[in-house]
């Protein structure tokens, strides 16, 4: 039985008297990629929220590597070992592609460094002493990838990585995040990209209005892709 490198156990998140999730539970296995897939407003966002603790959960709990982690603070959450690529980017504007990178390192004789984080991303080694509020938009989406990697995550969570990206910039993420699954990294991945999502997830976990609708492999979801697409309102 694989080793869970996450696990929501009966989550329910409130934003005020606005109930948003309600008994979410799910698992990511170790070294492989979860999507978690949903409507606009379905929850992902705020499942997020719950794991990194920006919104601490009102019930319910979040294991990492079986250590229960709700309610604990963001920068605990994310010494424990999990990076967070953000919707819509946010990388630091006014520091360069370097010093984004210096600013997240946890080093400790871990795997990822500088060095590694521009092997996998060429093009940023090129623009290395860039401002990054000058990268295009896929330059930014590869610096706050491997700015989360430079942390050395445990469990990478990346909320819509392909979100307004073009076709050609989309690949290169999927790319990138296949990289990472094939060097054993566990992953939970919120797309919207339903056709990205299935060719990369081990595992799919889909959100209705703040309930699990479907948790199963990608195979089953692959298998009943009409119903998942119906669900996810793709026509």
């Amino acid at each position: 039985m694989a080793t869970e490198a996450l696990a929501l156990s009966g989550i329910d998140a409130l934003y005020g008297d606005s109930h948003v999730l309600h008994d979410v539970s799910f698992s990511v296995s170790s070294g492989k990629v979860l999507a978690l897939l949903g409507r606009n407003g379905a929850g992902k966002s705020t499942c997020m929220s719950a794991i990194v603790g920006f919104l601490p959960p009102r019930k319910g709990e979040v294991r990492l590597f079986g250590e229960n982690i709700a309610r604990l603070a963001p920068e605990a959450i994310s010494r424990k070992g999990v990076g967070f690529v953000p919707q819509g980017r946010r990388v630091f504007s006014t520091l360069t592609v370097k010093e984004n990178f210096q600013v997240a390192y946890q080093g400790k004789k871990k795997s990822w460094n500088l060095d590694r984080v521009f092997d996998l991303f060429p093009r940023l080694k090129e623009r290395a002493g860039q401002y990054a509020g000058s990268l295009s938009g896929g330059e930014q989406q590869m610096l706050a990838i491997g700015r989360a990697l430079m942390g050395n995550p445990r469990l990478l969570l990346m909320d819509e990585p392909s979100e307004g990206l073009a076709p050609l910039v989309v690949a290169e993420v999927g790319r990138t995040i296949a990289r990472l699954k094939e060097e054993g990294q566990s992953i939970l991945l919120v797309e919207q990209n339903m056709k990205l999502a299935l060719e990369l997830a081990d595992d799919v976990a889909i959100l209705n209005t703040g309930r699990i609708a479907f948790a199963g492999s990608a195979a089953q979801a692959r298998a009943n892709e009409a119903a998942i697409a119906q669900q996810l309102g793709v026509f």
